[in-house]
C-alpha cells in the first residue's frame, strides 16, 4: 500500500473488497459533503452511481464522524462486506476517504472510467492523525497570475495530499489580483503590467506584451467555497508595507509623495526588493481599512496575512511626512514606524475577532501582541517569535521554497537559489531543536511557498511544486523519526506509485531523471546559489 503521506498505523489483511455497480453510500450526520465529493470524483473514475444506502446493506460505505477521535483523525476499515470511514470530524471523514481513493489505485484520480476496469480494495485497517494543524501551501499568483480554474486545481492537489491550508497571495508590486469594490482602480489599473521580465532579474530578456488579470470577489468566494469542501482554510496576502507598487500606480496618494512622483510610477514590470512603499499617513491607513473590510467579508479564516517583509525604508528617512509621523509618535527610528503600521493593523483585526500573520520582519521594531508569524529567513525568527510567545509557521526559505532549484544540473529551468533536492524536503524538520516543549507548542505548523516570478504558467508551478510537495506533505502530516533517521529509500518506493495518481492527475512534475525537452527553458537566465544552505 505505497500511501502518501504515510499513515500512524496500518494493518493488513489477506483478501480485498471488490466495487461493483451496487456500491453505495451511507453518510452519517456531517459527512455529507464527503459523500457529495466521492460521487463527483470516485463517481466520474469509476462510472458508478454511489446511490444512497443504509447500513445493513452490503457493499456500503460507511461514512461518520466519531466522538473519541481528534478533529482530523481518521479510521479506514475495509471489510469483506463494506468500506468504514470513521473521522472525529468532518475533517477526519474527508482524510480518511482520500485515503481510501489513494488505496483503489492511480486511475481512481482519473475524470472517466477506462474500458474493463475492475476495483477492489485491500482488505486493511488504517488508524491515521495529523502531526500539524496548519500544513499549507502559499501560491504567488501576483507574479504571474493563475485563472481561476488553475487555483481550484490546485485546491484538489493540496486535498489529495491532506495539506489543508492555502496561503493566497494576492497582492505585490508585480499585480493586484482581488477585486475591491470600494477602490476599482486596484484591478483597473493595478493588475496589469505592461510587459514581463523573463528569468532573474539581471535577465535582458523581456516578454513584450501585458499581463495580468484578478479574481472578482465572486471568484474568491467561489474559490473558498470549493477550498470549504475540501477542508482547506483559504487564508489572503494582503501586503503591506512593502511590496506594494501596483496599489501606488492606481493610488498615487498612498505613496510618499514628497519623496517621489508617484502619478509616474505603474505596475512593476521586473523583480526585486521595491524601493517605493506605502506612506505611513492616515489617509493610507484608512484606504487599507477599506480593503480589509471587503477581505473580511469575503475570506472567513482566523488568519489574515499582511505580508510585511522586505520594506525598505529610504523613503521614509528622505520623507519630512514619515520623519514628522516618527516624533509625533514618539518612536526611536524606521523598523518601529513599520512596528506600528502593522500595530495598528493587527488591533483592526483583533477588533473584528481574526488575527494578524506576517513574514518574519514583523519582528522588527518590536511585534504586535496578536501576531503571529510566518518565518521564512530562516529558523531564528520562528524561534524568537514561540520564545515571545506567539505563534509560528516554520516556512523557512533555505528549506521549503520550492521555486528554488531541484538540482544542480544545466537543464534545470531559470534555476533559482540553492539546490532542494527531494530528498532535502523529505529531510526537512520543522520544530527547531533548540525550542522548550512549551515554546514548541507555538509552532502551528509548516508550510511550503511557491514564488512565480520564474514560474509564467501552471505547468511551471506543477514542476517546481512536485514530487517536492508530496514529501513536504509527509513532513507535515505524518509522525516522521528524526531527519537523519527517515526512510527516504521507503519514500522513493512509494512515490513509484504516486507518480502514477500525479500522471492520472494531469500534474507535470520533475521526473526523477530530470526535465523533459518541453520543462527546460535554455538561455533564460536564474540567479543559482552554490553550496548548502545555511541551517539556522
Amino acid at each position: 500500500m505505497d500511501l502518501i503521506p504515510l499513515p500512524h498505523r496500518t494493518e493488513r489483511a489477506e483478501g480485498f473488497f471488490e466495487l461493483g455497480d451496487g456500491f453505495g453510500i451511507e453518510a452519517g450526520p456531517g459527512t455529507e459533503g464527503t459523500a457529495r465529493w466521492l460521487r463527483a470524483t470516485l463517481g466520474a473514475a469509476t462510472g458508478f452511481a454511489l446511490p444512497p444506502k443504509k447500513g445493513d446493506e452490503y457493499d456500503v460505505l460507511h461514512l461518520s464522524v466519531r466522538p473519541g477521535l481528534d478533529a482530523e483523525e481518521y479510521r479506514l476499515v475495509v471489510a469483506p462486506h463494506g468500506v468504514h470511514v470513521q473521522g472525529g470530524s468532518p475533517a477526519g471523514v474527508f482524510w480518511g476517504a482520500q485515503t481510501m481513493l489513494q488505496l483503489l489505485g492511480p486511475d481512481a484520480f482519473r475524470r472517466a472510467p477506462l474500458p474493463g476496469r475492475t476495483w477492489r480494495l485491500p482488505l486493511t485497517e488504517i488508524r491515521d492523525a495529523p502531526r500539524f494543524r496548519w500544513r499549507g501551501v502559499m501560491l504567488d499568483v501576483a507574479r504571474h497570475f493563475m485563472p481561476k480554474d488553475g487555483v481550484l486545481r490546485y485546491l484538489d492537489l493540496l486535498a489529495a495530499h491532506k495539506l489543508n491550508v492555502f496561503h493566497f497571495h494576492l497582492t505585490d508590486d508585480q499585480g493586484w489580483r482581488v477585486e475591491i469594490r470600494k477602490y476599482p482602480r486596484l484591478t483597473e489599473v493595478g493588475s496589469w503590467r505592461a510587459r514581463t521580465k523573463f528569468g532573474h532579474r539581471a535577465s535582458p530578456l523581456w516578454e513584450e506584451k501585458p499581463h495580468g488579470g484578478h479574481y472578482t470577489q465572486d471568484d474568491i468566494r467561489e474559490i473558498v467555497a470549493y477550498a470549504a469542501e475540501r477542508h482547506i482554510t483559504v487564508v489572503p496576502e494582503i501586503d503591506v508595507p512593502g511590496h506594494s507598487q501596483a496599489a501606488i500606480a492606481a493610488y498615487p496618494e498612498l505613496g510618499n509623495t514628497d519623496v517621489v512622483d508617484t502619478t509616474a510610477l505603474s505596475v512593476w514590470d521586473t523583480w526585486g526588493i521595491n524601493p517605493n512603499v506605502l506612506a505611513p499617513t492616515d489617509n493610507t491607513l484608512r484606504f487599507y481599512e477599506g480593503v480589509f473590510e471587503e477581505v473580511l467579508e469575503l475570506f472567513p479564516s482566523e488568519f489574515i496575512h499582511v505580508g510585511g517583509d522586505e520594506c525598505p525604508k529610504d523613503q521614509w528617512r528622505q520623507s519630512p511626512a514619515a520623519q514628522e509621523r516618527i516624533r509625533e509618535l514618539g518612536l526611536k527610528d524606521e523598523d518601529e514606524l513599520q512596528a506600528w503600521f502593522i500595530g495598528h493593523f493587527d488591533s483592526w483585526l483583533t477588533a473584528r475577532g481574526r488575527r494578524l500573520i506576517g513574514w518574519d520582519e514583523i519582528l522588527e521594531g518590536g511585534l504586535a501582541k496578536g501576531a503571529a508569524v510566518s518565518s521564512w529567513r530562516g529558523y531564528a525568527g520562528g524561534v524568537a517569535a514561540a520564545r515571545a510567545g506567539h505563534d509560528v509557521v516554520m516556512c523557512p526559505e533555505q528549506q521549503v521554497y520550492l521555486d528554488h532549484r531541484q538540482d544542480a544540473g544545466a537543464d534545470e529551468p531559470v534555476p533559482i537559489g540553492f539546490v532542494r533536492t527531494l530528498e532535502d524536503v523529505y529531510r526537512f524538520e520543522p520544530v527547531p531543536a533548540e525550542l522548550t516543549p512549551d515554546e514548541a507548542r507555538h509552532v502551528l505548523g509548516t508550510q511550503a511557498n511557491l514564488w512565480t516570478e520564474v514560474m509564467e504558467d501552471r505547468a511551471r508551478v506543477d514542476y517546481q511544486a512536485f514530487p517536492r510537495l508530496a514529501a513536504f506533505a509527509e513532513v507535515a502530516w505524518s509522525g516522521l523519526p528524526a531527519p537523519a533517521e527517515r526512510d527516504f529509500a521507503g519514500f522513493e518506493r512509494r512515490l513509484a506509485a504516486h507518480y502514477g495518481r500525479l500522471d492520472a492527475l494531469g500534474v507535470a512534475y520533475r521526473p526523477p531523471t530530470g526535465p523533459r525537452p518541453w520543462q527546460r527553458r535554455p538561455g533564460v537566465p536564474g540567479r543559482p546559489i552554490d553550496g548548502p544552505p545555511p541551517n539556522r
